[in-house]
């Protein structure tokens, strides 16, 4: 396994105004980064335009799915592809620039010492997000408690998805029996490597709603992680997560 190979999955959907200016700075910010975009059909065209990157660049790839799969399929079909390919570290990353791309160096560092790095909106006690109306980050912040407080996962961001797990994290999760997509996707993952022994550690990140694109976040989203974490505890007690 190459440990120095670092891939960035990007999930996208009608993303073709944010992907010129995401891929660039990704690129930027470590010598060691490739960027997978997984493109689930996207109506505008996103899935095209990622082609082109990949044919002009050989750090960038694209993987097409037929559909809208949702979110953790997206991942799952990201971190599988990277798997076969022995990249050592992998990175969860939106694609409206609502992840800061200049903190991947802080959590590639980080990750030499902790096999998981959350980047936290809420770390310290503090929320560090812009330009969410209230309503959203009242669900966010609240979410994320709950979670917490059900699952008992040790960390204050539980439905952050700016995340980087290093190779062995995935190997031993068993991606092919995660079942979430949405924020529910972001808790069961961090839930099942916690339970696998492995620590988790927040660096502080500061989230800046997207200026172009519409959020994917549904009703269904949220109402996915209000029963999921209910049932990811149960089968946390009886030994079956």
């Amino acid at each position: 396994m190459a440990e120095g190979r670092v891939l960035v999955v990007i999930p996208t959907y009608d993303e073709r105004e944010n992907l010129p200016r995401v891929i660039p700075l990704v690129l930027e910010s470590h010598p060691s980064v490739d960027i997978l975009v997984v493109d689930d059909n996207s109506p505008d065209g996103t899935g095209l335009l990622a082609a082109g990157f990949a044919r002009d660049n050989p750090r960038v790839h694209a993987l097409h799915r037929e559909g809208k799969g949702g979110l953790g399929g997206a991942y799952i079909a990201g971190f599988e592809w990277g798997l076969e390919r022995d990249y050592g570290l992998f990175f969860e990353m939106d694609a409206d620039l609502s992840h800061p791309p200049d903190m991947i160096p802080a959590m590639i560092e980080l990750s030499q010492k902790h096999p998981v790095v959350v980047g936290s909106r809420y770390v310290g006690r503090r929320v560090n997000v812009v330009n969410w109306p209230l309503l959203r980050l009242i669900i966010s912040v609240f979410g994320s408690i709950y979670a917490r407080i059900v699952t008992r996962v040790p960390v204050m961001d539980a439905t952050g998805g700016f995340n980087c797990w290093r190779r062995e994290v995935l190997e031993a999760v068993a991606l092919d029996r995660v079942e979430s997509n949405g924020y529910a996707f972001q808790i069961e993952l961090k839930l099942r490597a916690w339970r696998k022994g492995f620590p988790l550690v927040e660096v502080p990140i500061v989230f800046t709603e997207r200026e172009t694109g519409s959020s994917k976040m549904s009703k269904k989203i949220v109402v996915e992680a209000v029963w999921k974490v209910w049932k990811l505890r149960l089968l946390d007690l009886i030994g079956r997560l």
